[in-house]
């Protein structure tokens, strides 16, 4: 059992992969199982995500959690000091700061859970995603299953014509797909031009 004066050792954990992979699931799931065990958990995500609630992290499948929607990660460096675990959903949509803030978190003795996309719709790693997987004692890459072909899809293929590198959306604006049917997609995209 630990003593009043034990502090717990902190610690990174990142959930990564495209769209429709499940990573807003398990990060939910992790969530829970803290409170679950009476751990104290704060959960935030980026005031830019406004697909299913304002004020809950929500999975494709609708499963949700209430949150803190906030536009500067730094601050979660606000929370309370019996806090015991941070998720942070849509970590992607965070700049490079995230990640100082990430180390912070943990240095103090918190459990930190990110789930975000690693790549964009083209293919590159997205933000401090990179950055965070570089740091965190875990990283899970979940992955989605390929809309064409059935493989393990690790690609978030935009389907809308719109080249901005952030555009939320769901099924209607994004499909699942492996490396082959997205090179295929991308290729055909760019004879269209």
């Amino acid at each position: 059992m630990f003593s009043e004066n034990t502090k717990k050792s902190g610690c990174i954990e990142v959930i990564c992969g495209s769209m429709f992979s499940g990573k807003t699931e398990e990060l939910i799931r992790r969530l829970k199982r803290a409170q679950f065990a009476k751990q104290k958990i704060e959960i935030f995500k980026p005031t830019v995500d406004k697909r299913y609630s304002d004020l809950d992290v929500v999975s494709h499948d609708l499963h949700s959690i209430p949150c803190t929607p906030i536009k500067d990660p730094k601050r979660m460096l606000k929370v309370a000091d019996d806090v015991e675990v941070v998720g942070i959903d849509e970590a992607q949509f965070f700049g490079e700061e995230i990640i100082e803030v990430a180390q912070e978190l943990a240095n103090r003795g918190i459990r930190v859970i990110a789930a975000g996309l690693d790549t964009d719709y083209l293919g590159k790693p997205f933000g401090p995603m990179p950055g965070l997987m570089a740091i965190a004692e875990d990283v899970q890459k979940v992955h989605a299953i390929c809309v064409k072909c059935g493989n393990l899809a690790n690609h978030s293929h935009r389907l809308s014509a719109s080249k901005k590198l952030v555009v939320l959306g769901e099924k209607d604006v994004y499909e699942p797909l492996c490396r082959k049917c997205y090179n295929e997609a991308m290729a055909g995209e760019k004879n269209a031009e």
